[in-house]
């Protein structure tokens, strides 16, 4: 009965991995074909400054994403609130932007955040701020992309929340509220505590998302923009090395390497878990 999902697991995503850790060992030619070269493209990974850079921009990048969890975690309880008018319709509204291409997202923001025809930097001209090229500038592009991967990824995290929410037996409330407890500490009392398994979930698909982040670079930023050093992540340059510059042995071990700080950042969050998840 479970043969044909461990099949497609094996197809689409085993054999892929180990081909992927196969091709790191190889050299390739630029018209096709491999040579085993060990670990020199390993040895070549540990000096590679583009790579050091690119793997400290992802990590700032999704250290920052984890932001929008909060902020989540804050819309979902106002959106579980019974007496809220048109709760669904804000529900549809927050989740919307899961259901759109990213590419599609991404092409939006872009025009929203140019420095010369933009509409923030032409409502910010109302009130006197000339504002700078948010995508175009490195001082500002990384915290521009992180802006809108919150805003794309809160609706899906909104969703997870809700259900959550929705398992908290009222009694509790009621039972607070008669001890005197407010809005306020009954939000830190009762529901972060025990929605904490439902944070925790969100946060460690908001740490893999973030970690494998490509769109938003590729077509918010672009590969000619002088931003770029300052927004490469490791997928992008995973990308240039495979499919621009045909080095698609180096760029295996590049990738490799990604998966490997995924897995220790998962396994870690799994380790700190037992201080602040609280289940039942």
């Amino acid at each position: 009965m479970i043969a044909p999902m461990v099949l497609g697991l094996s197809v689409f995503y085993l054999w892929p991995l180990f081909q992927t850790l196969y091709f790191s060992f190889t050299e390739w030619g630029p018209f096709g074909g491999h040579t085993w070269n060990g670990l020199d493209n390993y040895q070549r990974l540990v000096g590679d400054p583009e790579v050091r850079r690119a793997f400290l921009n992802t990590i700032w990048f999704t250290l920052l994403s984890l932001i929008g969890v909060p902020i989540a975690v804050v819309f979902a309880a106002l959106l579980n609130h019974k007496g809220l008018r048109g709760v669904g319709f804000y529900r549809a509204l927050f989740f919307l932007p899961v259901v759109t291409l990213p590419a599609a997202v991404a092409i939006v923001w872009r025009y929203l955040l140019n420095g010369d025809f933009g509409i923030l930097n032409y409502l910010l001209s109302f009130v006197g701020i000339n504002g700078p090229s948010w995508v175009g500038d490195s001082h500002f592009a990384l915290y521009s992309l992180v802006v809108v991967g919150v805003w794309s990824s809160i609706g899906y995290n909104i969703v997870i929340l809700l259900s959550g929410l929705q398992t908290i037996s009222p009694e509790l409330y009621e039972a607070s509220a008669l001890d005197g407890a407010g809005p306020v500490r009954q939000f830190f009392s009762i529901t972060v505590p025990m929605l904490s398994p439902s944070i925790f979930f969100v946060t460690v698909l908001s740490v893999i998302g973030s970690l494998q982040m490509f769109d938003l670079v590729y077509v918010m930023v672009g590969r000619t923009s002088p931003a770029l050093q300052s927004t490469q992540t490791v997928i992008f340059l995973f990308y240039e090395r495979a499919f621009v510059d045909n080095d698609r042995g180096y760029a295996a071990a590049i990738v490799f390497v990604l998966l490997l700080l995924v897995l220790a950042m998962t396994l870690l969050q799994f380790r700190l878990q037992r201080r602040w998840v609280h289940y039942g």
